[in-house]
């Protein structure tokens, strides 16, 4: 078993490798205590502010009501000292959950041998991609007071389509979380070898396209 940092590393550069390892010895509470380190980390640097500001437009956006909103300090404060344990908790929540889903799918509904824990861990080393490039694309979001930046597949139909449900979906596809899942899929892999790669990326993907869709539906009828 590589060390910590050398399982990071090829999560990126040597999927295969990582997840065979981590298929045999399920680690995974290394790394998801670092990405959810660098979660709260990453929110203790956004100025509670843009959050708010953030917020606001989203809120009126949507045709909701802001004025007595925008003048509570309650929220600044709330912002200013639940953001860091807020991202902390939904990190954990998070990576938890994904696994739990892929655990039930996997195991108990499609008959795959495996674990909650070989899950967790392939999770855990697979969901420090999206991680570590958010920390990366932090700078320009500030930059830019633009929190809703992602390197997503609205990048490339945004001078094509106008807003709505297409381009709602579009922002929520994001290419990291992609790139992660596919990562997650070699780990499925390794887990049991007879589920292929290809089955376990195809009903992966689909499930976040599915999740992408209801979302975005969500968003298009508030906004309406």
């Amino acid at each position: 078993m590589d060390s910590l940092p050398r399982r990071l590393f090829n999560a990126f550069v040597s999927p295969e490798r990582l997840m065979n390892q981590v298929a045999k010895e399920p680690k995974w509470v290394g790394a998801l205590l670092l990405t959810t380190l660098i979660s709260g980390v990453t929110a203790a640097m956004v100025p509670p502010e843009l959050i708010f500001e953030t917020i606001r437009q989203q809120m009126i956006a949507q045709g909701a009501s802001f004025e007595s909103f925008s003048e509570s300090q309650e929220m600044m404060t709330a912002l200013r000292y639940g953001r860091i344990p807020g991202a902390v908790i939904f990190s954990l929540v998070l990576q938890f959950g994904i696994a739990a889903i892929y655990s039930v799918l996997f195991i108990f509904i499609l008959g795959d041998d495996g674990s909650f824990s070989q899950y967790l861990a392939a999770v855990s080393h697979g969901w420090f991609i999206p991680v570590l490039i958010g920390v990366l694309l932090l700078p320009l979001m500030i930059q830019t007071q633009n929190l809703e930046l992602r390197l997503s597949v609205d990048v490339f139909i945004a001078g094509f389509i106008e807003g709505g449900f297409v381009r709602n979906v579009a922002k929520l596809l994001d290419l990291t979380v992609i790139w992660s899942i596919l990562v997650i899929a070699q780990g499925v892999h390794a887990i049991d070898r007879r589920r292929s790669f290809g089955s376990a990326a195809t009903m992966m993907l689909a499930l976040f396209f599915v999740y992408a869709v209801a979302i975005g539906f969500l968003q298009t009828r508030a906004v309406v």
